[in-house]
């Protein structure tokens, strides 16, 4: 068999057979989430997994260095996770050996393989150990500290091998998940344009964004998402306040002036608590550096905020995007209508969003960030202002096409996930790519959404509300993750906590017509029909026609059906002139009691339409044909649960509202 140099890691559980012995579905619950943390690491760093070894992993590289900083990332997200959950930690010993290796049958044989399982147990818990061979190749790359152990033969080896400890930072604190190690946050706050044209608007918004695109390169730091900075654009808000709303330990904020080719950009990172400036910088360059300014930006952050960067990581953020600068000011414009988007289901920015991706794309077709772009957008849109028969082709060249430019894309690894998700109906691929997008970025609230998403709708609600929060964490100010959040409480039965979800977020948020919605729904569910009908008034704040479709649904769970009458009888007639799922269609004759024409429009939406019943399966709308074969055909072929966590409520109408 053909011999190469390779660099083996080992993984293994701390203590795993004794916590199985004393509680085994915990000790398994465990396994699987340690599982789905460290496995989508590998990929990121050049690892290919080898096996499993039960309770941990065999796992080779190309490089020394990779596999040392693999491990190291892998320590550094169990110690966060051990942090923010309580209950018994999730600890990992690793061990790293280089040398000579064979394949065979799936599997890696030789010396290097024997030595680097022997390494392994030297590990404190929650440590990365390293032989000698691999010492030698990374003392002077890590930013860590390497310790050499004492002397000590290693069983079953001849050979006298050196073994170094790797110094975590949390280590010196007594362990992996002592306190206060969390992660240093950092918010970018919207740059103010003060450039001579006011159009250069959108030039300030994106060069926003790639800062924060940047700064999450770096798995040192936690970076709050675009959503929720983009609430303080033009704030007069002291920094201390804006770093309590966010959780924010430091902010960076500064302004963009834009004439022709020439930029100033001056930018400063202050210290919430205290009000202090960490550093400031004002740069006077051609607009071609822009990539060199948003990568020195980043450099200093880190090192102001004392947090080392990998190699991988420096890397990561000195590449430039793309050469070509019209593609990238396209790039920019079309995010920028893209978010419009978003926050309104607004048909004109969202076909805006769409031309510009695609001009950009035509300027630099190996544009790996405009490509992603598209599709995330294209995917975020499916089923409420297009089709999915109008998304899903395009979106999967787009996604195919970013991954080929950059198989490290995080957006790219999402929007595949999302293919997987809402096209292909393949749970377990999706996971996998959500994962992924995680690992690659964990400060993308955008990756941690979805993988929530998808959870819920396998109704694995403790692991899908774990990734709500931390989504929300990563973006406090965005609504979505709060809504989903409220979602899945109420549909794993607990409606209490729902509602009083829904509650803080208005208080925290303010009123918007989406948390009125939600709340209108809990409200209807439960038979408190006043104070649902009281949210849904005035009717001029529902002339949009996707929540005049929500509030003719809720109206008429409670018994008053005239409006969703009226909305069938235009379905019927062909005058209505926006779009709306067949599936949301359904669940409206549901909620009438038209079973028949509900389970019609869902069974031919899943042979020819969106197939996007995953998404409302769960629905009171449906619980008048949950019990229908029909009904419960449909989720076996889509392979979803066919019962409930909560208990099924059939709508009727109320003796106690008035018709009216």
């Amino acid at each position: 068999m053909p011999r190469r140099l390779a660099a083996i890691m080992f993984t293994d559980v701390v203590g795993f057979t004794a916590s199985a012995q004393a509680d085994e579905a915990g000790a398994l619950s465990r396994l699987r989430e340690q599982e789905g943390i460290v496995r989508p690491l590998f990929l990121p760093f050049g690892g290919r997994e080898i096996k499993s070894t039960g309770d941990g992993f065999l796992v080779e590289f190309e490089s020394a260095l990779k596999a040392t900083e693999c491990a190291v990332e892998i320590q550094r997200r169990l110690q966060e996770r051990n942090a923010r959950e309580p209950g018994a930690p999730i600890l990992l010993r690793i061990g790293i050996h280089v040398g000579d290796v064979e394949e065979g049958g799936g599997d890696i044989f030789g010396d290097a393989v024997n030595v680097a399982s022997r390494v392994v147990p030297l590990s404190e818990p929650g440590g990365v150990c390293l032989s000698s061979h691999v010492y030698a190749h990374v003392h002077n790359k890590v930013p860590y500290p390497l310790e050499k152990l004492p002397a000590q033969a290693l069983k079953g080896v001849r050979e006298g091998f050196d073994v170094y400890r790797v110094v975590l930072p949390w280590s010196k604190a007594g362990g992996p998940h002592a306190a206060g190690s969390s992660l240093p946050r950092i918010a970018v706050l919207p740059l103010a344009n003060i450039s001579p044209d006011r159009e250069n608007e959108y030039f300030a918004d994106g060069l926003t964004e790639e800062l924060i695109t940047v700064l999450s390169q770096i798995r040192g730091l936690r970076v709050i998402s675009r959503t929720s900075v983009n609430q303080y654009k033009g704030t007069t808000k002291p920094v201390a306040q804006i770093g309590s709303e966010l959780g924010a330990d430091s902010v960076l904020e500064g302004s963009v002036r834009k004439a022709g080719d020439q930029l100033r950009i001056a930018v400063q990172l202050i210290d919430t608590k205290t009000d202090e400036h960490r550093w400031a910088q004002t740069y006077d360059r051609k607009l071609e550096n822009v990539f060199a300014i948003q990568a020195e930006v980043a450099e200093r952050t880190a090192g102001a905020l004392k947090v080392e960067l990998l190699r991988s990581e420096r890397d990561a953020i000195q590449e430039e995007p793309t050469a070509n600068l019209r593609a990238y000011e396209l790039y920019l414009r079309a995010a920028q209508a893209a978010r419009r988007s978003e926050l309104s289901f607004d048909a004109k920015s969202d076909a805006e969003a769409v031309r510009l991706f695609e001009q950009s794309i035509r300027e630099d077709p190996q544009f790996s960030s405009a490509h992603a772009g598209l599709a995330n957008h294209l995917l975020g849109v499916m089923g409420v202002t297009r089709p999915a028969k109008d998304v899903i082709p395009r979106a999967r060249e787009a996604v195919a096409k970013a991954l080929e430019r950059n198989p490290n894309s995080s957006t790219a690894h999402t929007a595949l996930g999302n293919l997987a998700f809402q096209a292909d109906l393949d749970w377990t691929r999706a996971e996998a790519e959500f994962q992924q997008g995680i690992a690659l970025n964990p400060s993308s609230s955008d990756a941690r959404f979805w993988y929530a998403y998808l959870l819920g709708v396998l109704q694995r609600f403790t692991e899908s509300i774990r990734q709500y929060h931390a989504a929300i964490e990563l973006d406090p100010l965005w609504p979505l993750p709060q809504f989903n959040l409220a979602a899945d409480y109420s549909i794993s039965g607990n409606m209490a906590t729902a509602i009083a979800t829904v509650q803080e977020m208005i208080r925290n948020l303010g009123d918007s017509i989406g948390g009125r919605i939600l709340l209108a729904w809990f409200y209807a569910v439960e038979g408190r029909d006043t104070e649902a009908i009281k949210l849904l008034e005035p009717k001029s704040d529902f002339s949009q026609f996707r929540f005049r479709v929500f509030r003719s649904a809720i109206l008429g769970t409670i018994g008053r059906v005239e409006e969703l009458q009226a909305l069938v009888s235009e379905f019927e007639a062909g005058k209505t002139a926006e779009y709306l799922s067949p599936v949301d269609w359904a669940g409206l004759y549901a909620v009438l009691g038209n079973k028949e024409k509900a389970l019609d429009l869902l069974e031919e939406d899943y042979r020819v339409g969106d197939r996007t019943f995953w998404n409302t399966y769960q629905d009171f709308r449906f619980d008048t044909i949950r019990e229908d074969p029909r009904f419960l055909s449909l989720l076996r072929s889509m392979n979803l649960p066919t019962t409930l966590k909560r208990p099924v409520q059939p709508f009727r109408a109320r003796s106690s509202i008035p018709p009216g």
